[in-house]
Parts: structure tokens; C-alpha cells; sequence
């Protein structure tokens, strides 16, 4: 069997409440349409948002092409390097691109992004901490780039931020109306087989998006295995923490051997190994770990 470690996937697996949960549908439950009210409920008392703020999604993908199709013509800023499904989503809906480079190391380029912003940019997508680096956004820098573009939709993408103990989901989103947070339940929760997601923000920037939406996007399965996997902290808190002391040991095995790293607020860590980077990969392949 092999270690996947290539797309930051939770490696211990979901709790087993959640397999439970799933065990627990019963003919009639897997025959109709989910009832999404009780999960919606669940979730909006997990980011201790108003009823109405969070809209649930056949995972974070769903989120990240709805808003590219709300945008529907223009520019979406992508600051890279980035999760590749934002140039994936925007080219989809026919949108341009509009590069910012962030060197790993190098401050966030909040003064760059607001340069580069323009009449026809639609969407700017921003990640925090950032995929692949694992780099911290500072504080404040949403927040200016959504003042400096208040008629362009802004989504945040908040994907490891159980790891980084850090979120923008409060008063933020009442705010900027053009800030709609993404998050998902693949990665700490470990349901990324099952698709959930969510995006969360005042119910007047999420109308639009409800309206793209199909209204059963979100499987019976989905929807069990979220209830039951936020009803299990402890199983949450145990993987973080196990999370955060691996990367310790990759920061350990790293200074050791003189090669360089990016501390990470994720649950990943970024190492140059300079140019036998595809060697390395192949190789470590070779022996069942997959790392990117």
C-alpha cells in the first residue's frame, strides 16, 4: 500500500463515528432527496455563523467553479503558485488569468495583487495558508484587497485552516460582502473521498452562488459522514496535533541534511531539493510514498 502524501490528504484516516454514520443509511434514507436543514445547522454552529451564512458544496471544488461561473466574464487574479483547480475553474467559465507571484519567503505581495487589480477583474482567489507553501497570508491583507476591489468577488480559501488555527469567519464577512470563505472537510476531517464542502459568508454574497448551485449537489453519504464528523473533536484535535509534530520531524530531517524548507501552517511541507526534484519524486515512488 502506498503513503499518499501528494495531495495532503488526511493519512489516518476519518473517524470511525463516520463509518458508523454511513452504516446507519437505511433503504428509504439512500431512495430520496437529502433534507440538508440538520447539516447546514451543524456547520453553521461549527463556524459560529448567523443561520443563512453557510452554503454547503459537493466539496470545495463546487465552490471554487461557482464562483468562477458567477464572474462569468473578466479577469480572476490568481496568486501564485497556487492550487492548480483556480486556473482550472476560471479558464472553465472563460475567464483570463491574471498572475501575482509569491516567492516562498518573500512577503505576501498585498501592494502587488492591489496593483494588479483592474475594472475587469471578477474574482481574485487567495488561499491561506497558501497550497503549495503552506505560507501564512499576514493579517490585514484580505482585508485591504477586498476594500480595493469592493465590486469583485473575493474568495478565500481557507482549505488547512484547522492546521493553521487561523480563519476569517466572523465579523470580516459582514464587513466585505465581496469575501466569500471556502472550506472543506477533505483534509482535517478526512472525507475527501465523500465531497463536502462549504462556503460561508453574508447570505447576500452567497444568493447569487445559491442560484447555480443544483439544489441535491450533496450526497446522503456526504451528509451523514459530515454531521458525524463534527460531532467527534477529540478525533479532529488528535490529528492536528499528530499533524503539527510531523512537520517538526520533517523540519528536523531537513536541517540535518542542510536542505532548505518553508515552516507550514498546513499539513504539508515545502522542501527544495534542488534539480533531482523529479529523480526524488520518481524514486520515493518507487518505494510507495508519493509526494509531489
Amino acid at each position: 500500500m502506498s503513503l499518499r502524501l501528494h495531495l495532503n490528504e488526511n493519512t489516518g484516516g476519518c473517524s470511525p463515528a463516520v463509518l458508523a454514520a454511513i452504516r446507519a443509511i437505511d433503504p428509504l434514507d439512500a431512495s430520496v432527496y437529502p433534507d440538508y436543514a440538520g447539516v447546514t445547522g451543524a456547520c453553521e454552529r461549527w463556524f459560529q455563523v448567523p443561520a443563512g451564512w453557510v452554503q454547503l458544496t459537493n466539496g470545495l471544488d463546487d465552490g471554487l467553479h461557482v464562483v468562477a461561473q458567477h464572474a462569468r466574464t473578466g479577469r480572476a487574479l490568481i496568486v501564485e503558485p497556487a492550487f492548480d483547480m483556480y486556473e482550472i475553474c476560471a479558464t472553465g467559465a472563460g475567464l483570463g488569468l491574471t498572475p501575482v507571484l509569491w516567492e516562498p519567503g518573500a512577503p505576501f505581495p498585498t501592494e502587488a495583487i492591489i496593483a494588479a487589480l483592474s475594472p475587469d477583474t471578477r474574482l481574485v482567489y487567495l488561499t491561506d495558508p497558501n497550497n503549495p507553501t503552506g505560507l501564512p497570508i499576514p493579517a490585514g491583507a484580505v482585508a485591504r484587497i477586498a476594500e480595493a476591489a469592493p465590486q469583485t468577488m473575493v474568495l478565500l480559501d481557507e482549505a488547512y485552516a484547522e492546521f493553521s488555527g487561523r480563519t476569517l469567519i466572523g465579523p470580516a464577512l459582514d464587513r466585505h460582502r465581496n469575501l466569500v470563505i471556502g472550506r472543506t472537510f477533505a483534509k482535517a476531517h478526512g472525507l475527501a473521498a465523500l465531497r463536502a464542502g462549504a462556503l460561508i459568508a453574508h447570505p447576500d454574497a452567497l444568493a447569487p452562488l445559491r442560484r447555480l448551485l443544483p439544489p441535491f449537489g450533496v450526497n446522503i453519504c456526504a451528509v451523514r459522514a459530515l454531521e458525524a464528523a463534527l460531532g467527534d473533536r477529540p478525533f479532529l484535535d488528535r490529528y492536528v496535533a499528530q499533524s503539527a509534530e510531523s512537520r517538526k520531524l520533517l523540519y528536523v530531517f531537513c536541517e540535518q541534511r542542510g536542505l532548505r524548507y518553508w515552516k507550514s501552517d498546513a499539513n504539508f511541507v515545502l522542501i527544495d531539493v534542488g534539480p533531482d526534484a523529479t529523480a526524488i519524486v520518481a524514486a520515493l515512488a518507487r518505494r510507495g510514498i508519493l509526494i509531489r
